[in-house]
């Protein structure tokens, strides 16, 4: 079955009535999340920083089909502004938050350590790492039983990176680090799970990748292509179910068989 096949299959309500905050939520894995967990019948409160016009457009297509979403423009590296989102969508959707998935995060810029100065080690650091910890502190009081938190790592927490991604294969490991913890702390009530994206179809590889190594790296993939942003986000809604509800703690890759860990 393609992707675009995969993609249009009709989803069971898996989510209903249930409620997700989707952090970075307006372009790319972000948006795809949003739109897979709307389609399996969870209310929607979508944060995105600069991607208004994508954000906007889910909103208007879920409540197009009787779906609930709401847009809100907000810094993830600002605590004003993570509380404010999950104060919005606990009065628009009821005091209960059952879903996080945190996609915010970046490359920032490619730099060797000799490269780097100490302000670019922590903007990556807290774009990537800290912003997970704002927004699980923030949702923790409304969360229920059973709830899950997903978040973004990245392969390269587990190879490194490419050149000039120390930081950011830094940032992305301590996210994976952060997944186990909080699965021991936080279970059995909530249960903690990321995903390890490889090469996927996104801006972040627009700008920061060359189209030869793309094609290089998707020609070693055993599956002979890059992902695409509906792949993670099936594997996200997947964790976010009670469908996968006895994991918790695990870093799933998800790279075409590029990286087995």
């Amino acid at each position: 079955m393609s992707p675009a096949t995969a993609e249009h299959r009709p989803m069971h309500n898996s989510l209903a009535g249930k409620v997700a905050i989707v952090t970075g939520g307006g372009r790319d894995i972000g948006r795809a999340c949003v739109m897979k967990l709307a389609q399996s019948g969870a209310s929607v409160a979508i944060n995105y920083h600069s991607s208004a016009a994508g954000a906007d457009s889910a909103v208007a297509e879920i409540r197009e089909t009787g779906g609930s979403a709401f847009a809100l423009k907000g810094d993830m590296t600002s605590t004003t502004d993570v509380e404010g989102l999950v104060a919005k969508t606990v009065s628009e959707f009821g005091d209960r938050i059952d879903i996080l998935v945190h996609v915010t995060g970046g490359l920032v810029a490619r730099k060797t350590m000799a490269e780097m100065d100490e302000a670019h080690w922590n903007t990556v650091m807290d774009l990537n790492a800290t912003s997970f910890m704002r927004a699980i502190k923030a949702v923790l009081p409304h969360m229920t039983q059973g709830g899950a938190i997903v978040g973004l790592a990245s392969q390269a927490g587990r190879d490194g990176g490419g050149p000039g991604a120390v930081a950011y294969a830094a940032s992305k490991g301590a996210v994976m680090t952060m997944t186990r913890g909080l699965a021991k702390e936080l279970g059995p009530d909530i249960r903690v799970n990321s995903v390890c994206p490889g090469m996927i179809d996104t801006d972040f590889h627009n700008v920061f990748t060359k189209d030869d190594v793309r094609s290089h790296v998707a020609n070693v993939t055993p599956l002979k292509r890059e992902g695409s942003s509906e792949d993670v986000a099936n594997l996200v809604t997947y964790l976010a179910s009670d469908d996968a509800a006895f994991i918790t703690g695990a870093n799933i890759d998800i790279n075409g068989g590029l990286l087995f860990s």
